[in-house]
């Protein structure tokens, strides 16, 4: 008995179909691998040595992250250290006008609008904003850190009330002629001065945390990124820029009005020079910062040089392979559509 051998026309489909979904397949991974130049499937490609990939591309993208966030945070101290230049410098003139003014008659007229005016620069100051952060707020960034002195305010009501409890009149009243200076250093050394000490400063003027803001700025330095508005050389400013534009020193007789300018030049002088250093502090930290991101992006080309030697396709090996399967899926879908053509009907 003989047997027969025979090859069906629907073996031959099937073998064609499947030889056209599995090269399509390829097809889909050679083109990703010639476009992007690396593997299309890097944990099969890599098998054991996967896990050295990602903990590379953890440590690349964590890199990645302080490089950002170092920009904004350079951007906010570039804004921190630009207000404390111009407080220093309006403090510095302010300094030359109280000079100028305490031998001067109608000094305390005089002094009254820079006072006033250097008042209100510094709690704008004070209250800047960048990104969305109060930069003068310690880590309590979302709150505006001072509250304007304007009638009202808890810190000028509270000043007023000082006054009023101390002289028994108001600072308007035609009577501050009559404080004497004994009467005023006292009022300035006691119940003035606490005003802008804790825990008052906290209570009427400042809603700031004395703790700053601390930033990474490298895998391993932590830093402070902001500066407080309770810091002592503000105080001292706001204390002196107040006494000069608030307490009825037009009306003050010379020899009083002279002790409320050197309380002030005293503050002033020593505000230019706590504002120097903390300018300085700050002037550490960016170049700090500067210092880590260099050292990050360096790091960043070695990381990726690693991956990219880990995960890296030949693109004109994949070029080739794309090209090579193109030609096999034509073939067959050729000899699939030829084979659909044969019927026995032909042959009979």
């Amino acid at each position: 008995m003989m047997s027969a051998n025979y090859i069906s026309t629907l073996m031959l489909s099937s073998s064609l179909r499947y030889s056209i979904t599995s090269n399509q397949a390829a097809l889909s991974k050679a083109s990703t691998e010639a476009t992007t130049g690396r593997f299309a499937d890097v944990g099969l490609e890599l098998g054991a040595t996967t896990g050295g990939d990602v903990t590379l591309r953890a440590d690349l993208s964590f890199a990645d992250q302080l490089v950002d966030t170092n920009g904004l945070v350079a951007g906010r101290l570039d804004v921190t250290q630009d207000r404390i230049t111009q407080l220093s410098s309006t403090a510095t003139d302010f300094l030359k006008d109280l000079i100028a003014a305490r031998s001067t008659d109608g000094g305390g007229r005089i002094i009254l609008p820079p006072a006033s005016s250097n008042l209100q620069d510094l709690i704008g100051a004070l209250n800047i904003s960048y990104n969305g952060s109060y930069l003068f707020s310690g880590i309590n960034t979302q709150n505006q850190p001072v509250t304007a002195y304007a009638a009202g305010s808890a810190s000028k009501n509270q000043v007023d009330s000082d006054f009023l409890s101390t002289f028994g009149f108001s600072q308007s009243s035609a009577s501050v002629s009559s404080i004497t200076p004994a009467q005023m250093q006292s009022f300035l050394d006691t119940s003035f001065d606490a005003e802008f000490a804790s825990p008052a400063w906290n209570t009427n003027w400042s809603s700031a945390t004395d703790q700053a803001m601390q930033s990474r700025i490298s895998t391993t330095e932590i830093a402070d990124t902001s500066v407080s508005a309770n810091q002592t050389g503000f105080r001292k400013l706001a204390e002196a820029y107040t006494m000069m534009a608030d307490l009825g020193n037009a009306n003050l007789n010379q020899s009083t009005f002279q002790v409320v300018v050197d309380k002030a030049i005293g503050l002033v002088g020593s505000a230019i020079t706590d504002l120097a250093a903390l300018g300085g502090s700050v002037g550490t930290v960016q170049q700090r910062l500067t210092t880590a991101t260099d050292k990050l992006k360096t790091q960043k080309d070695i990381l990726n040089n690693q991956i990219v030697g880990m995960e890296q396709v030949d693109p004109t090996e994949a070029s080739v392979r794309v090209n090579a399967l193109q030609t096999q899926i034509q073939t067959a879908l050729a000899l699939t559509s030829q084979l659909q053509k044969i019927s026995l009907i032909n042959y009979l």
